[in-house]
């Protein structure tokens, strides 16, 4: 079986994990899915002014419903030689408690046969940590149990995401869950640890050093019978060290003396890692509308969250795979601790999104230091995909030059707008090109299309896009429209038909210097800056 890390996937990750990913294989899964929330998660753009946009592109719809597909994989699931036993018969019972057909028993099934293929690829030194709010999360630790077995049980860990909030009727909900399984007894572990909290610093930490330096007095005396009893400085006891290492910390200064005159050894704060991470993290700041980080993904967690996971479970050089992986905070933090990575997800919205973040934090390019597959490279898998879903079709060839989608491609009338490529050439004004994607047959009254859209949206440009070559009275009338006049002193065409031909070659449209849809994200977690987000 064909085996690559370092890769992005593009399409359903159950068919991918079962065709491209091999039995013990990866070191540690991390999956964030969609919660059973019954919410639409949308990317939100913003416009140039800094408002929301009204128009936003559906990520994902988090509105789970009994259909082909869930009746499927639950009849793979009964019938299936490697589910365990205990995960077929749960699988059968919840209907009778949950409720038939039901969304929660759709989102269950869909989870379950896809949690079965992710123990079979896990290695058994291996650990999956699955993250989830109280939504379903009963149920999620069913399935766990069911599937890896409740002795391979760990932790759950409640990560505290959100400040206090006040809510008249109830308790604030200010925290999520990630289960924590390993495969094995024998599993990857590494300690972490967290700062201590202000009020553990003032209560064990609370002596200074004459430069200041905050210090916790130890004891230096051990147990008779273990320790070598000896005198030291006119004091018999069983001591902790030998006398020349007791000699040696006095004369460091590391020997903090009571006022009863009694040595004690001087512990410094900023010597200590810190509190060893236990199973309820309040120290991980979520990501808010100003974090250096943030990208305006739904759902997006921070660096630091998966950091302390993929540190804790993994050791360079192991394989990291993230089957739910959206915006790609995985891939950046196994990256960035020299791990190998696997990510998949099922809109291109995604994919390009992570192309971009790797490309700014890292500097590493698809093709070049990692691959993309199932993205389209020509224009026979670009001619698939528009014949598979033509939203998704569009969306990735406005990705394709930078452009940032537009528009709730499910329901309401066509705007005839299909992205933006936004631009700057004068000082503090922003100006729009109107980008319009077809994937089919194309004539000379598209042409005419886009120029009203044009007119109606006072935008200075338009950008067609074709998967066949243009007509040469499309061509015509696309000239017709004359010249955009940049105050920078060029002109260029107000109308460009480009196809997907000529831009997988290389070939970007011919305008003044454009604005990027994601703003770029730091490639060091020190370093300052704007906050990173989708425009």
């Amino acid at each position: 079986m064909e085996f690559a890390t370092n890769t992005l996937y593009y399409g359903d990750n159950l068919e991918i994990l079962r065709k491209h990913i091999p039995e013990d294989s990866i070191d540690l899964i991390y999956l964030d899915p969609p919660f059973n929330s019954k919410a639409t998660y949308n990317i939100l753009y913003k416009e140039q002014t800094g408002e929301l946009s009204q128009a936003q592109i559906t990520a994902f719809e988090d509105t789970w419903q009994w259909g082909i597909e869930s009746e499927l994989a639950l009849k793979d699931i009964v019938s299936s030689t490697v589910a365990p036993q205990p995960a077929k018969e749960l699988i059968s019972l919840l209907p009778n408690f949950v409720g038939k057909k039901t969304p929660m028993i759709a989102y269950l099934t869909m989870m379950c046969i896809r949690l079965i293929e992710l123990k079979r690829v896990l290695k058994d030194t291996g650990s999956i940590y699955l993250h989830c709010d109280s939504t379903a999360s009963h149920y999620i630790k069913l399935l766990l149990d069911a599937i890896f077995g409740a002795n391979n049980y760990r932790h759950e860990i409640i990560w505290k995401c959100t400040s206090a909030h006040s809510n008249t009727k109830t308790y604030g909900n200010v925290h999520q869950t990630l289960f924590f399984y390993t495969k094995s007894e024998d599993f990857t572990f590494n300690i972490q640890y967290m700062a201590y909290d202000q009020q553990y610093i003032d209560t064990y930490y609370r002596y200074k050093d004459t430069d200041g330096r905050r210090f916790m007095s130890s004891d230096l005396v051990g147990h008779k019978g273990v320790n070598t009893e000896y005198e030291w400085r006119g004091i018999t006891r069983p001591w902790r060290y030998p006398k020349h290492r007791l000699d040696e910390l006095d004369a460091q200064g590391r020997i903090f003396w009571t006022k009863n005159d009694f040595p004690r050894y001087k512990r410094y704060l900023e010597d200590m890692p810190g509190m060893p991470a236990q199973s309820i993290w309040t120290d991980v700041q979520p990501v808010v509308s100003w974090s250096r980080e943030g990208l305006g993904y739904p759902t997006q967690k921070p660096e630091e969250l998966l950091e302390r996971i993929i540190a804790a479970s993994s050791n360079t050089g192991d394989t990291v795979l993230d089957p739910f992986c959206g915006c790609g905070t995985t891939i950046v933090a196994s990256q960035r601790l020299n791990r190998k990575w696997i990510g998949i997800d099922i809109t291109h919205l995604a994919i390009s999104t992570m192309k971009w973040r790797l490309e700014q934090v890292f500097h590493i390019s698809a093709g070049k230091d990692y691959q993309v597959i199932g993205e389209p490279i020509d224009v026979k898998g670009a001619k698939e995909l528009a014949g598979q879903n033509k939203y998704q079709f569009q969306w990735w060839a406005v990705s394709l030059i930078g452009g940032q989608p537009y528009g709730e491609k499910k329901k309401g009338a066509d705007t005839g707008i299909d992205g933006y490529l936004y631009f700057m050439d004068e000082k503090e004004k922003v100006k729009k090109a109107i980008i319009s994607v077809k994937g089919g047959s194309v004539s000379v009254s598209q042409i005419r299309d886009l120029i009203g859209v044009i007119e109606r949206e006072k935008a200075e440009m338009g950008l067609f896009l074709t998967l066949e070559s243009p007509t040469k009275p499309m061509q015509l009338e696309a000239v017709s429209q004359g010249l955009y006049h940049s105050p920078l002193g060029k002109d260029y065409q107000k109308i460009q038909i480009l196809t997907i031909d000529e831009i997988l070659k290389g070939k970007k449209p011919d305008i003044p210097p454009w604005i990027s849809p994601l703003a770029t994200p730091s490639s060091s977690k020190k370093s300052k800056g704007k906050t990173a987000k989708l425009l």
